[in-house]
């Protein structure tokens, strides 16, 4: 079996640890994993992207062009910005939750909100597009937004191993007293992803 995974956001939003679960559950499988991460300028708030290939042995751990399988898209403009390295036959979950960039706010750019939308939806036929934000505040910690896009590609059925790998991975990942919050997290995205 072979998986090329995708996951993009911003510097804060948990998507390296997304991308650490998503290794180590394919690792427990007895799967060949290989990954390998982009990081913005700023630690917080810099466009993240982490590339997560599964099976894919004597091959380089960055997706090439047209070859993601799976996007987790954790912002809209930065799952917009990986258009170009989907599959045409393309899953994926994205959160429409936007955050503003810094030369957005200082007036010296524009969110195409919009745009992105449609790019997305057009390049994800059959995508799952979810509000991430409010469901990890109703787990109760905005933090957990990286937990919920796990849930919710997992409810959807998109990753190759069920909801208890994944589960049992965040408890080595994850300090003990904040597992019951991401496993909450995860189950309001499983929900939301199997809609």
């Amino acid at each position: 079996m072979r998986k090329n995974i995708i996951i993009a956001g911003v510097g804060g939003q948990g998507t390296l640890l997304a991308s650490k679960i998503i290794s180590l559950a394919a690792e427990k499988q007895g799967l060949f994993v290989r990954t390998s991460e982009t990081i913005g300028m700023a630690q917080r708030g810099g466009s993240v992207s982490s590339h997560v290939r599964i099976g894919a042995q004597n091959v380089s751990p960055v997706i090439p062009p047209g070859h993601a399988d799976i996007l987790l898209g954790f912002e809209l403009a930065e799952a917009a910005r990986t258009t170009p390295i989907l599959a045409k036959n393309a899953e994926g979950v994205v959160s429409v939750d936007k955050i503003i960039p810094v030369n957005v706010s200082l007036g010296k750019g524009v969110y195409l909100e919009k745009d992105y939308l449609e790019l997305l939806q057009k390049a994800l036929p059959r995508g799952i597009f979810i509000s991430a934000a409010p469901l990890a505040l109703m787990a109760g910690d905005a933090r957990t937004l990286n937990t919920v896009m796990l849930g919710a590609a997992c409810g959807a059925g998109l990753l190759p191993f069920c909801a208890d790998t994944l589960l049992g991975v965040m408890e080595e990942c994850i300090r003990p007293k904040l597992l019951k919050l991401n496993a909450r997290a995860f189950e309001l995205g499983a929900a939301a992803g199997r809609k």
